[in-house]
């Protein structure tokens, strides 16, 4: 495929593969086994199989194949490996690569179940793990020593919205020989540069942005070919973490839609974090597109853009913030992101419940902390909503 193809031609052509039949659409290949000729092809596929050559759909897939080339061609990464979910896509790029005794840096401010994965399961086997602030460059040269395997961050945060700045970090752990993983949800495929920033792997919960309706559960892992197939894909074919070809499918076609999705939620986030800033029961407004944010100037260099997600602060406790919650008419409360419907989330009683009370104040997660993503619907109607509600609080 071209290389010199814009974003919106990528998304919409990037990877795509036709059979005999010269179908227009992305075909779906719904199964799980593939039949070869001979007892000799098949033994000469399991001893090496060729660009377009499949085993199994836990290894690979036709359909699958098409959405990991089409977003390692939006990423920028030579390959992809296409996950089950998310947190298969996080868990599989850390624990396929890791092993007790090796080394993690790791930002703080993280989504629950990545937290999880680094305080529970990757310690319990052995590695050792430091947590910094993310947003703290100090704190990184400090932690990051010779023998580091890696550092992982989130490029923006979950939920308050703290950037990393990954060309300084990813130069920290360059020096050391480090791999930098970024978890780039946040940011979105489209609004990303993190490879070109200096990361080695990206991960995507493609269930969020990607995917776009609130359908299917899905992740990838970008990354050079020698990483993506010598270490993630012997890992994830063996633990069967791997997409599903029907999710593949689904994926390719939100795909066709996401740069349009992703800068019109995007352009709502702004408009409604300045009307937010304005409003008497908002004690925090948290959006990197503003000029206000500390961090606004990252943020412009980073993406360009302030994303797709607000988070705000109403004054009063939890009950003010689940009477606000409860008097929305158009966002819908839910845990999910990316979604052409706008979702409200009270981060402290959902994503981030399971964290001690002390660990919450310290990321900022306070009992009036609001996390609106941001859909498809018209600005102005999502504001008179957002109004309304907060006269309830």
């Amino acid at each position: 495929m071209s290389k010199d193809w814009k974003t919106r031609t990528q998304l919409v052509h990037e990877g795509s593969r036709r059979s005999q039949y010269g179908e227009m659409a992305e075909a779906i290949f719904l199964t799980q086994g593939f039949v070869y000729p001979t007892a000799e092809a098949a033994e000469a596929r399991f001893i090496k199989a060729g660009e377009d050559e499949f085993i199994y759909a836990r290894y690979g897939n036709p359909t699958t194949r098409m959405f990991e080339e089409r977003i390692a061609a939006l990423e920028g990464t030579e390959d992809a490996f296409a996950t089950a979910s998310g947190m298969a896509a996080v868990s599989g790029a850390l624990m396929s690569m890791l092993r007790a005794g090796d080394h993690v840096v790791s930002a703080r401010a993280l989504f629950g179940s990545c937290l999880y994965v680094l305080e529970e399961v990757l310690q319990r086997f052995g590695v050792k793990v430091t947590f910094v602030d993310g947003a703290d460059l100090e704190q990184w040269r400090k932690a990051v020593v010779p023998g580091t395997k890696a550092v992982f961050f989130e490029s923006m945060s979950n939920p308050t919205l703290e950037l990393v700045d990954i060309r300084g970090v990813s130069a920290i752990a360059h020096s050391v020989g480090a791999l930098v993983i970024c978890d780039n949800v946040f940011a979105t495929p489209v609004f990303s540069n993190a490879v070109e920033q200096g990361a080695d792997v990206v991960v995507y919960s493609t269930t969020k942005h990607v995917d776009g309706q609130g359908r299917a559960l899905g992740g990838v892992i970008c990354a050079s070919r020698e990483f993506i197939r010598k270490t993630v894909e012997p890992f994830m074919k063996h633990t069967g973490g791997s997409m599903s070809p029907f999710t593949a499918w689904m994926h390719l076609n939100g795909m066709a839609t996401l740069d349009l999705r992703c800068r019109a939620m995007a352009d709502s986030a702004l408009k409604v974090a300045e009307a937010l800033s304005a409003h008497p029961k908002v004690t925090k407004v948290i959006y990197p597109g503003l000029p206000n944010h500390p961090q606004h100037d990252l943020a412009m260099a980073q993406m360009g853009s302030g994303g797709t997600l607000v988070t705000f602060e109403i004054a009063g406790s939890k009950e003010a913030a689940f009477r606000f919650m409860n008097a929305l008419e158009i966002a819908k409360i839910s845990n999910n992101l990316g979604d052409a419907k706008t979702i409200a989330t009270h981060p402290a009683t959902t994503t981030h419940q399971r964290l001690p009370a002390e660990q919450k104040v310290a990321l900022g997660i306070t009992p009036g902390l609001i996390r609106l993503s941001l859909g498809l619907e018209d600005a102005g109607d999502l504001i008179a909503d957002l109004v309304q509600a907060l006269s309830a609080a």
